[in-house]
């Protein structure tokens, strides 16, 4: 008889293949089967936001593929497991990692907490994470060099300092710079006449990370040296890393022939982070502080604060760090006022989050809100689904792609259409304005 253990893990690889690697990655990769007696199976997850997410998203799904596994009906539950093996907030890196550390460069320089363990992968960064990852455990075999380029605050930083780590785990000697200090140590190289010293520093490395490439542009000089060590490093199979704020072809750099070199491996950009991606790194980052939180106020920073992460980050400690002065619980009306004049002062305050609008309209129908998610398509779900898109685009700033994951991944035309026809029927057809009305006094204004 197969262990609860043994059959999750074939569940799991089932699973694998039914939903996004975002999904899997985020709320089932680290789960682990309990216990299953009788016909309750018991699904394990180290973390608590996790538990409730499972439940009110993936049961449905867990079920029909463990009954599929198992070859009779059963039902699940879900459970708090911690994992003795998840690293801990503070805990540091083994010395190993410090001590493989170029000499000339501080262990300070990697964060130990930018890890590939605790970087969000979602469809923005899916590709630059992949790639991230396979160079770091084969460096200079695998996109070589490898360049990575978004805006700021996306998490190039968070992947550059997960392969240093990597890689200096591993005992490789590892280099890093930001354009800045590369820039400098060059100048002062050239005035201390100890040229020979930087070529040695930089051009010994296994691995060699350098940020922020676009500012050595009107740096000629510069531009040159890294040329060479370039040219140097990679022919001996070397790897190189390169962050941008832009992709290679826009890097304002004299040197053209350099830039050509940035597309010899592998180009990957790092893209805004979608919803889900944003909602999980609240979780996380909270779980972290040991803070509960409600998922309302999770949704309204998230519908906040859209495009960098180390804004979602930061209104999130913002918000901890005041709960904690003013003795307050992290609610949502506390979040409203920390926040309102802080990002995007001139949008007015959104009271409502996209999950209680879907409640509402659920209610209102009398139906579960896991129908709004379903593909099932009669007259009566139909216009409850439409209602609920156009609620939350009309009383959220949510975007179009994002309100089509939440209601079972419907494409953003799919989403467009279903609004247009709610706001002209709202103009014409009473029992389209009578729903719209009857489900708008039952929200908080």
């Amino acid at each position: 008889m197969r262990s609860a253990k043994e059959i999750w893990e074939a569940a799991k690889g089932a699973l694998q293949v039914q939903v996004n690697k975002a999904n899997y990655e985020t709320w089932l990769k680290d789960t682990i089967g309990v216990s299953h007696q009788g016909n309750q199976f018991v699904v394990g997850t180290p973390r608590a936001f996790a538990k409730e997410w499972l439940e009110k998203r993936l049961r449905s799904l867990i079920k029909k593929t463990l009954v599929n596994v198992i070859g009779q009906d059963i039902e699940v539950q879900f459970q708090v497991c911690p994992s003795p093996n998840r690293v801990s907030e503070g805990q540091e890196l083994p010395a190993k990692i410090l001590d493989s550390l170029h000499p000339g460069f501080p262990p300070s320089k990697f964060n130990p907490r930018y890890t590939f363990d605790n970087f969000v992968v979602g469809s923005s960064n899916r590709l630059a994470f992949a790639a991230a990852l396979g160079v770091a455990e084969e460096p200079g075999h695998k996109y070589n060099p490898l360049f990575l380029y978004g805006d700021s605050g996306l998490g190039k930083t968070h992947l550059t300092h997960a392969i240093g780590n990597h890689a200096a785990e591993n005992g490789l000697k590892v280099t890093y710079a930001s354009s800045e200090q590369f820039t400098n140590e060059f100048v002062n190289a050239i005035k201390e006449k100890k040229t020979e010293e930087f070529r040695h520093k930089f051009r010994s490395a296994d691995l060699f990370l350098i940020e922020d490439i676009q500012f050595i542009g009107g740096k000629p000089q510069t531009q040159e040296s890294l040329f060479h060590t370039f040219d140097e490093l990679h022919n001996a199979n070397h790897q190189l890393v390169i962050t941008s704020d832009r992709p290679p072809e826009a890097t304002p750099l004299s040197e053209r022939k350099l830039c050509s070199r940035f597309e010899w491996g592998l180009v990957a950009q790092v893209q805004d982070p979608d919803l889900e991606t944003r909602l999980a790194i609240l979780y996380i980052k909270a779980e972290r502080q040991r803070v509960q939180i409600d998922k309302e106020v999770f949704e309204f920073i998230a519908h906040r604060c859209q495009s960098n992460i180390r804004e979602l980050e930061g209104s999130l400690n913002r918000l901890i760090a005041y709960a904690k002065m003013m003795r307050k619980d992290p609610s949502l009306e506390l979040v409203q006022q920390i926040l309102q004049a802080l990002t995007s002062p001139n949008l007015p305050l959104y009271t409502l989050t996209p999950t209680s609008i879907l409640d509402a309209v659920a209610d209102h129908f009398g139906i579960s809100p896991a129908f709004l998610q379903s593909r099932k398509r009669d007259s009566q779900l139909t216009l409850a689904r439409q209602i609920a898109i156009y609620l939350v685009r009309e009383k959220t700033n949510c975007r179009l792609q994002d309100i089509g994951k939440m209601l079972g991944g419907r494409e953003h035309s799919t989403v467009l259409r279903s609004y247009h026809k709610v706001a002209t029927r709202m103009l014409t057809d009473p029992l389209v304005q009578r729903n719209v009305t009857q489900i708008l006094a039952t929200l908080p204004q």
